[in-house]
């Protein structure tokens, strides 16, 4: 198998499954090649959308994770006996958890507990770092999740990164992490906040952190750069950690002067509605953020909220 050779994404899936069975991920361990096709299926159902709301004092982060996943019809829903998981957080910051930098460690545990409660055969979590993977799994709580619950860390390092073509309106060819690829399950896990050039970060945004290469390169036309990616990464659904936001100096913020508790979980099956959704938690129209408004013209979802079957949580 030539990795120089740019091959798409259902190509990459097709020549995996011809490879030895395994791919070496850290030290020892290993990670079977799945199912070619299962994680890219587009969803036939009815798209949704679930808000997740804490209302009581101290009510608990990961019960409000279940609670919300339980409106959508359960964890089985998404997840069946023996597939493997994968779940992209947002972890690229060496930061605390209460700086809202990064995702939320107990609504990472929660959804990995989930996963595995549904049969998952394997939970692994993938993200490439933008500070040290080392510095950012042991802050963000991220490693302590994944020791607990026994989820893979996947360490991002260059033998995982593949030339794929995206086939984007901008993108073209570009070097994808291969762990979100080999999936039965893709789940998208974003921390929402402020973002520099795109006004916010959510999760269609989240994929950036699924590739290398220049990524500065990708914030020089950053809203159809992240259509692009979220066209690529297909999840089967993502879930929006709005538990805190970061209002401003994003996205690696630093200072807890910029975090807003909104108590807040956004569940859908559609990425657009989902930002969507989300950008209303920092007052912004979702028409006046660009890559939202781009993502619907070109086909990747609704920001129509009617058009979706909705409910609210409380807890």
């Amino acid at each position: 198998m030539n990795f120089n050779q740019p091959i798409t994404r259902r190509e990459s899936l097709r020549k995996l499954v011809q490879l030895s069975g395994c791919l070496a991920l850290t030290g020892a361990a290993t990670w079977p090649v799945k199912s070619p096709f299962s994680a890219w299926a587009a969803s036939e159902n009815q798209k949704f959308l679930i808000e997740g709301v804490g209302q009581t004092d101290g009510y608990d982060v990961k019960a409000l994770t279940r609670k919300t996943f339980e409106a959508a019809g359960g964890m089985k829903q998404f997840v069946s006996k023996g597939d493997v998981v994968v779940l992209k957080p947002n972890i690229s910051w060496a930061r605390r958890p209460d700086l809202a930098a990064t995702t939320h460690p107990e609504v990472l545990e929660a959804v990995i507990e989930l996963c595995q409660e549904a049969g998952a055969k394997r939970v692994r979590i993938a993200d490439n770092t933008i500070h040290d993977a080392r510095r950012c799994f042991a802050i963000t709580g991220t490693g302590m999740v994944a020791k607990k619950t026994g989820a893979d860390l996947i360490y991002p390092r260059s033998s995982l990164m593949r030339k794929m073509k995206l086939q984007g309106s901008r993108l073209d060819v570009w070097p994808v992490f291969v762990p979100l690829l080999e999936a039965d399950r893709l789940i998208n896990l974003p921390v929402a906040k402020h973002h520099s050039l795109s006004s916010l970060t959510l999760g269609m945004k989240n994929w950036i952190g699924g590739v290398d290469g220049s990524r500065w390169t990708l914030h020089q036309d950053i809203n159809q750069s992240i259509v692009d990616l979220a066209h690529f990464f297909e999840p089967t659904v993502t879930l929006i950690d709005a538990v805190r936001i970061m209002r401003r100096n994003g996205p690696s913020g630093g200072s807890t002067a910029d975090v807003e508790e909104k108590n807040t979980l956004v569940l859908s099956n559609d990425p657009v509605a989902a930002d969507a959704k989300a950008a209303l938690l920092f007052g912004r129209k979702p028409e006046d953020i660009g890559f939202i408004r781009l993502a619907q013209i070109q086909g990747l979802g609704s920001s129509d909220f009617q058009r979706l079957d909705q409910q609210k949580v409380v807890l």
